[in-house]
């Protein structure tokens, strides 16, 4: 979609692509003007806002469960009842962004979040907190995929695309690692309550700027939304990250864990067969064939799943090995993020020389051998080598972050970008939720932590290397400068 310097462009006023969507009459540069600017800062305050509630929250958890009265068992809700919609209806709405208005549908996501952030900021018992927690992860569900498809819509490919793409990846990295830091400064403050403040806050500035900034844009045909699609895919990843979710805190030993989890995996696979019959599917089956949406998928899932990994068992090594305070530890993450930002501003440059393909395969191969570099770290010291590890190993992650996003999106017609883009946000949602879950158990079950951490390590370093070669194998050659 163009950006008009002085009113919202719809698809009326667009020239039609030969998709049936829209082509962005934007000049194919290296500038952005000063509407272009606004645009992608109400669109990445959007995704930062959300990147921060994954984190914010979490060291708050212990203060929060004895204000409100949640147990200890209790307090995986608080991340499970915002984990569960945002990752099992993603698709869900970036499809029905794409066919009812994206700009209206992200207006209406930003709406629900702030109001749950509200609610959960003035919570008044478990059930009315979990309530606010649930509602949240909903608006994230539309927010997140339906941002991510009206950047890609508003932005042509090419290097505004990959300038855009940059900053909003740079800015959903950083808003996880500020999430952890800033959310033990204000619980230590102003209280808990104060970061879900934040989020409320955050929402009301984004709805009173978005109205007047964003384009609209969906496709012009208005096929019927593929309901048993809706059904079958939003039930198999609820039950998919719910299963997973708990699993990281109690194992795979309960009967609800393991019954959720086969279920999630049926509901997939008919998901999956209703797709292959149906005359307007939810996910394209032959977009999943493209090389570029597949591999490009599987490098996102390993680089998110992986990091999160990294950031949870190294959470563990300095606060209980080295017997860092949380503010120290804070401070490790906040080297991580300030590393992130700095590899965002120069992620473009590096996607112009060597390519989205290149930039992938290459940034998941640094993210495993600088993984594999926390292995020299010690039962006494080792914050210094944690530090440098990790902050180079997250410059890598959020390569392969922005450059797996625009390798799933290049090429793809405008009017599946919400597909794509929600494809894209549902690899992420999954990842985040399964890398703790299946290898970070693995350093709290062990008698030794240390021996712990570095089993994990080893082997999610052995993970993403091998990623790198496959996806690398799976994507071929192909151009240098292109996805």
């Amino acid at each position: 979609m163009a950006i008009d310097t002085h009113t919202t462009t719809t698809t009326s006023t667009m020239a039609p692509a030969p998709d049936g969507g829209s082509r962005s009459a934007l000049p194919g540069t290296d500038g952005l003007t000063g509407r272009a600017k606004l645009v992608l800062f109400v669109l990445c305050a959007a995704q930062f806002m959300v990147a921060l509630d994954f984190s914010v929250l979490n060291v708050a958890l212990p203060v929060l469960g004895k204000d409100l009265g949640l147990s200890r068992s209790a307090l995986q809700w608080a991340v499970t009842a915002f984990a569960l919609p945002s990752g099992g209806f993603l698709l869900l709405f970036g499809r029905i962004a794409d066919l009812y208005g994206r700009k209206k549908t992200f207006l209406v996501g930003l709406g629900l979040f702030g109001a749950a952030s509200l609610l959960a900021t003035l919570a008044w018992d478990p059930a009315s907190f979990l309530a606010g927690r649930a509602l949240q992860g909903l608006g994230a569900a539309v927010i997140v995929p339906t941002g991510m498809s009206l950047l890609t819509t508003t932005f042509p490919e090419g290097p505004l695309r990959d300038k855009a793409v940059g900053i909003s990846g740079t800015l959903l990295s950083l808003g996880f690692t500020t999430g952890m830091v800033l959310g033990g400064v204000m619980t230590d403050t102003l209280g808990w309550r104060s970061t879900m403040g934040l989020l409320s806050v955050t929402a009301v500035i984004v709805l009173a700027l978005a109205p007047g900034l964003l384009p609209e844009s969906r496709t012009t045909d208005r096929p019927r939304l593929d309901v048993p699609g809706a059904i079958t895919v939003t039930g198999g990843l609820l039950a998919l990250i719910y299963s997973l979710s708990t699993a990281a805190q109690r194992g795979f030993g309960g009967v609800d864990v393991r019954g959720t989890l086969l279920a999630g995996l049926l509901l997939l696979v008919a998901f999956a067969l209703v797709e292959s019959r149906t005359p307007a599917p939810l996910v394209s089956l032959p977009m999943l064939k493209r090389r570029t949406i597949a591999w490009g998928n599987v490098g996102g899932l390993i680089t998110f799943s992986m990091m999160s990994t990294v950031v949870f068992v190294l959470t563990l090594y300095l606060q209980e090995t080295l017997e860092l305070s949380s503010f120290r530890t804070g401070l490790v993450f906040g080297v991580q993020g300030i590393a992130s930002a700095f590899a965002g501003s120069y992620a473009p440059k590096v996607i112009g020389r060597f390519g989205a393909r290149g930039t992938l395969i290459g940034s998941l191969l640094g993210q495993g051998v600088f993984t594999a570099a926390l292995l020299a770290v010690g039962p006494e010291s080792g914050a210094l080598v944690a530090t440098l590890a990790v902050s180079v190993a997250s410059m890598c992650h959020l390569g392969a972050i922005i450059s797996y996003g625009l390798t799933v999106t290049s090429g793809v017609p405008d009017a599946e970008q919400g597909l794509a883009t929600g494809l894209v946000t549902t690899t992420q949602q999954v990842g985040l939720t399964i890398g703790i879950p299946l290898l970070g158990v693995l350093a709290t079950t062990q008698a030794s932590l240390l021996g712990g951490v570095r089993t994990v390590l080893a082997i999610d370093a052995a993970i993403v290397v091998a990623a790198a070669v496959l996806v690398g194998v799976g994507l071929g050659t192909g151009g240098t400068k292109k996805a």
